[in-house]
């Protein structure tokens, strides 16, 4: 009887190391991955972006205090005001972070609540659809050295980047977005 009881404790030790190994490769996986890495802020709150598309940049304001700022890439027709589905260009207005993508083809993303009800009437007056899914992403690599402005209307910063804003802007924050 002894010798089945210490033969079945060798079997659960070898089942539990081959675990303990299985649980550490996969951990292993995950922290060695080439996906997003999801940072952690705690500093002052993002309470408005602004986007200032002449001067390609955006800033993170806490307030009046600029926290961070970035340079951006935008639509591939980025003079003037998003109207229509398909025009390239990226929306001017307020507008809010409504919606976030850790799963995105473009690293992560945030975002915009684009269109709005002024954007949807000046676009039916075309009678054209006003477009959507406009976000703040990443460019993920197959989207390096396209040059500047190659987005379909979002706004674009380097994927380092993009992990340090997802941290640091909740959903509900305003981003005001300037010629």
């Amino acid at each position: 009887m002894l010798y089945f009881a210490r033969k079945r404790n060798e079997q659960l030790m070898v089942h539990n190391f081959r675990v303990l190994a299985a649980m550490a490769v996969c951990l292993l996986l995950i922290g060695c991955s080439s996906g997003p890495r999801f940072l952690s802020y705690n500093g002052p709150e993002v309470t408005r972006i602004v986007v200032m598309k002449e001067d390609r940049r955006m800033y993170l304001m806490h307030g009046d205090e600029i926290l961070e700022k970035y340079k951006i890439e935008l639509g591939f027709a980025p003079i003037g005001d998003k109207k229509i589905e398909g025009d390239g260009k990226t929306p001017e207005g307020r507008y809010y972070i409504d919606r976030r993508n850790p799963r995105s083809a473009f690293h992560l993303s945030l975002g915009i609540s684009y269109p709005n009800a002024q954007d949807r009437a000046e676009a039916a007056a075309l009678g054209k659809p006003p477009g959507g899914d406009i976000f703040i992403h990443g460019r993920a690599k197959k989207n390096r050295g396209k040059g500047p402005d190659w987005t379909a209307g979002c706004i674009s910063v380097k994927d380092g980047q993009m992990e340090k804003i997802y941290a640091m802007v909740n959903n509900g924050t305003v981003i005001d977005i300037f010629p």
